[in-house]
């Protein structure tokens, strides 16, 4: 009986489960679980943005999430739940996750969005998309429920509501990187008072401007906080912190931010620790070594001093340490050859005494090892290991910047991972080695400013993208595996002894076709440059100081800089690239005329065409250049006809420079809307025309040159209150001038007064461009580094000597000499020490030094007003200067070397700025492997 009544019982829950799931699997294909008013704002959402897959690259390289746009898999009439990013409810169907992070969306999120009207949301994920011109609106304030929200990374801008601060339930808050919002005043306080049961909070360059709160140091809860360049000032709490679950603690970026090491209890969770650019100092405490969980530690920046302890060692698990540009001193601890873990140690920028520890070859799973800038001049101990071998994870090893010497040990096998070595700045020698030539995955060779010798070797492999082998003495040919290399950007093999003659039989017609950067120059090659490098990549190409020949082509689409002075190149003048911004052809053998095609290249700001044989008529458009151009320089060469009579409105010229031709004709009018123009070199023309005193009215004029010219007249007075407040230096010598010396123009001329003797430091140039030009008369006549001079000789002056020159207490070289001057020469100061020559030919001049003395009606009446003028103290500052004698030959010289070479303030901005940039960027980029951008 028993056994029947359970087979009933059987069959009735088999009938039963059939029906059940009948019924289940009928309801499913008969009824969607989204409700109609939600699927249709999800569908309106989407309609607000555009997909840009372009936009988050991030994603795929650092997040490990692929982009793609999940909106596009939306369609009307499917489920909404089952929709990519979109979680509901299984009971309600109300849609309570949204996830569009890496949606690739390009848009902005308004107050009206149909966003706010999923008020059952707990979990919103915006990350990684561009909501430009959008903000955190007290909308937001809406998903009460909410306990995970992720805004990073989406250009969000404009103040964050405080109703974000009642969003009560919230564990997660990430609104970093969108550095374009902020927080209104206690508006953070608000947030860290009301959220209670966070415990993530992510901020970084979310604009604070506040104290660090003390109570977020209170949340047991705790577990990731990053409040990295958000403007936190004031100091880090000393005692000792409670927060055993606190995993990472970042506070990186906030310079005014000040506190001793974080305290944490023995019982802590403690992984990454980064307080890099802060004003955290003090010494680190051995308690540092109970952070026994630490993997990662980022100090770099900071104020710290004192020693490394010892008990670092005790951090076994510790993967990253950088410790750079840190006050730290004393010696590498051998200790941390016991990190065992090790993967990455940075101690770049110190002052380390001592020895490099033979330990650190104990980090077998070292990938990056930097000391670069350290001090490690010992004889022994300043060479590399050959046991650094033992290091074959190593990916990355930077000693530059030292004083290591010796040779490079060799052979060293087992680097096969090896992509970056970077030996640049030490005291190097020998061969380099063949092993260096031969690395599989080296991506960045650096041996810069040593002392290698001998042939660079043929590479093997072609992963290389920049190669660095400049300052040294290195001879013979390029080697063509360099031409081979189709993953090279930068190509650095300036000032050395390189020779060979350029050609293009052994090369292809897409040789380095990613190539950017090419610096060959200070070398011995020869030839007609044909390479045809880089056509659609290459935009800086550096060859001065070489013996080029001449160019077959100029062929490349984005070339910027362009220097091929002070070769051997002849024939016809090359007509740069339009992209071009600075081209330089000074100190050459070019002859033939300047064409018209030039002034297409509308970006130029450096045209230097000077110390060749270029004749013909100056094009007119040169006037016309375009905006940008500051520096025009054609002088030495052979141009006739006028100077350009137009000049664009608006202009940025600093530099004109016509020195040393045939020109003839006017000084053009319209150069008096040059308001830029610092320099204006007329010299050495045939130029007609009375003494420009218009020029006057340019505020920034601080050099004139119009010495042997056929200028004439008196220079006379000028209508302009203060005429040539700015100018420095200027010369009138071998013209045919007359009348009496411009007094006005002396007392008007402001920026020659003032000189400090005490410390004797002259600036002339309102950048570094002739102040640079300066500096050269300082190298080349160090014996005159002092000297100021006079210089009006061989015209046709007249009239008295003033006796206000006598206070120039610093004038130490006068040429009045070939005029017509009469009367007395005052006596004072640096006036007892000239000689005869000062005055000779000025045969109406008496008293000393001359021999011919003064009879009654000759000599000076006193003057109150010169008294009382210079009673005020001043000092003159530079006074007007001829090129005909002393420093004048220093300083055309000095212009000459620089306005013919390369320009100190351009090689700043060029040759050190950029590549130093791309260097590091290119080390940064490697270094940080796991470590957060």
């Amino acid at each position: 009986m028993m056994s029947k009544l359970l087979l009933i019982c059987f069959l009735f829950f088999l009938s039963c489960s059939h029906l059940l799931l009948s019924s289940s699997f009928s309801f499913s294909n008969s009824t969607k679980i989204c409700p109609h008013g939600q699927a249709l704002a999800l569908l309106q959402f989407k309609q607000l943005f555009s997909i840009d897959n372009y936009i988050f690259w991030y994603c795929d390289d650092n997040e490990g999430t692929t982009s793609y746009p999940k909106t596009e898999y939306w369609k009307e009439g499917s489920d909404c739940c089952s929709w990519d990013g979109v979680t509901c409810d299984l009971i309600t169907g109300h849609v309570i996750e949204l996830d569009l992070s890496c949606s690739c969306l390009s848009g902005t999120i308004h107050s009206n969005s149909t966003l706010f009207r999923f008020s059952n949301l707990q979990r919103l994920n915006l990350a990684f998309n561009d909501f430009f011109r959008s903000s955190v609106s007290a909308e937001f304030g809406r998903f009460s429920s909410l306990t995970h929200l992720n805004l990073s990374h989406s250009e969000f801008s404009g103040l964050i509501s405080l109703e974000i601060s009642h969003l009560s339930n919230l564990v997660s808050l990430d609104l970093s990187m969108n550095d374009g919002a902020e927080f209104a005043p206690h508006g953070f306080v608000s947030l860290v008072q009301n959220l209670t049961k966070l415990q993530k909070l992510h901020l970084t360059f979310i604009s604070i401007s506040s104290i660090f709160p003390n109570s977020l140091l209170n949340r047991s809860s705790l577990i990731s906080l990053d409040l990295s360049y958000c403007g936190l000032h004031g100091r880090f709490p000393d005692h000792d912190n409670h927060l055993p679950k606190l995993q990472l603690l970042y506070l990186w970026g906030n310079s005014n931010l000040s506190g001793n090491f974080p305290r944490l209890s023995g019982n802590n969770s403690l992984i990454d620790l980064g307080l890099s650019s802060t004003n955290f100092s003090g010494e680190l405490p051995a308690s540092m070594g109970d952070l026994k969980s630490l993997h990662t530690l980022y100090l770099p920046r900071c104020q710290f001093s004192g020693s490394i302890p010892s008990s670092i060692s005790n951090l076994k698990s510790l993967q990253t340490l950088e410790l750079s540009d840190c006050q730290f001193s004393g010696s590498i601890p051998a200790s941390l050859g016991n990190l065992k873990s090790l993967q990455t140690l940075d101690l770049s920028n110190f002052h380390f005494s001592g020895s490099i520890p033979a330990s650190l070859e104990n980090l077998t799973q070292i990938t990056l090892l930097s000391l670069e800038m350290n001090h490690f001049s010992d004889n022994f101990s300043g060479q590399i290991r050959p046991s650094i071998g033992n290091l074959t994870n190593l990916r990355g090893l930077d000693f530059s910047y030292n004083q290591l010497e010796g040779v490079i040990p060799s052979p060293i096998n087992g680097f096969s991972r090896l992509s970056y070595v970077l030996l640049g700045y030490n005291l190097l020698n020998g061969t380099i080695p063949s092993w260096l030539f031969t690395l599989p995955s080296l991506v960045e060779l650096d041996l810069s400013h040593n002392k290698f010798t001998g042939r660079i070797g043929e590479f093997q492999f072609d992963s290389l993208e920049t190669i660095d082998l400049s300052m040294n003495e290195l001879h013979g040919s390029i080697p063509t595996s360099i031409f081979e290399l189709v993953n090279l950007i930068y190509l650095f093999l300036f000032s050395n002894n390189l020779s060979g003659v350029l050609e293009t039989s052994v090369h292809s017609n897409f040789m380095l076709p990613k190539i950017q950067i090419l610096d060959l120059s200070h070398n011995n090659i020869s030839g007609i440059f044909s390479w045809n490098v880089g056509k659609d990549t290459l935009y800086y190409m550096n060859l001065p100081y070489n013996s080029i020949s001449g160019f077959e082509m100029l062929p490349w689409s984005r070339l910027e800089t362009l220097d091929l002075h002070s070769n051997l190149l002849q024939g016809p003048l090359p007509t740069p690239p339009n992209s071009t911004f600075f081209f330089s052809v000074s100190h050459n053998k070019l002859s033939g005329e300047i064409s018209p095609l030039i002034c297409k290249a509308c970006s130029m700001r450096i045209l230097d065409l000077s110390n060749n044989n270029l004749g013909g008529i100056l094009p007119h458009c040169l006037g016309n250049f375009g905006k940008d151009l500051f520096v025009l320089n054609l002088r030495r060469n052979q141009f006739n006809g006028t100077i350009p009579q137009t000049f664009l409105k608006g202009n940025s010229i600093r530099t004109l420079d016509f020195n040393g031709n045939q020109l003839k004709g006017l000084v053009p009018r319209s150069l008096n809307i040059c308001r830029e123009l610092e320099v204006l070199d007329l010299g050495n023309n045939k130029i007609n025309d009375t003494f420009p005193h218009w020029l006057g009215d340019l505020p920034k004029l601080q050099v004139l040159v119009l010495r042997s010219n056929h200028f004439h007249g008196q220079i006379g007075f000028s209508k302009i209150k203060s005429p040539f407040t700015s100018l420095k230096i200027i010369d009138l010598a071998h013209n045919d001038f007359e009348g009496d010396l411009p007094e006005m123009y002396l007392r008007s001329l402001k920026a020659m007064m003032n000189i400090d003797e005490g410390n004797m430091t002259r600036r002339y140039m309102g950048d570094n461009y002739y102040q640079d030009s300066i500096r050269h008369i300082s190298l080349s006549f160090k014996n005159l580094n002092m000297l100021e001079s006079l210089d009006l000789s061989s015209n046709k002056l007249s009239g008295r000597i003033p006796q206000k020159l006598t206070s120039l207490t610093f004038l130490e070289v006068l040429n009045l000499s070939q005029n017509h001057l009469t009367g007395f020469i005052p006596r004072g100061n640096q006036f007892e020490t000239f000689q005869n020559d000062s005055y000779y030919g000025n045969s109406g001049l008496c008293g000393f030094p001359l021999s011919k003395r003064c009879t009654i009606d000759e000599l000076p009446e006193p003057s109150q007003e010169i008294k009382a003028e210079f009673e005020c103290g001043f000092d003159w500052k530079i006074i007007l200067m001829g090129y005909g004698c002393g420093l004048v030959i220093g300083f055309s010289l000095g212009c000459l070397i620089f306005l013919s070479g390369k320009p100190e303030w351009l090689v700043w901005i060029i040759d050190k700025n950029i590549h130093k940039k791309i260097v590091r960027n290119k080390r940064s980029t490697h270094r940080r492997g796991t470590r957060r951008s």
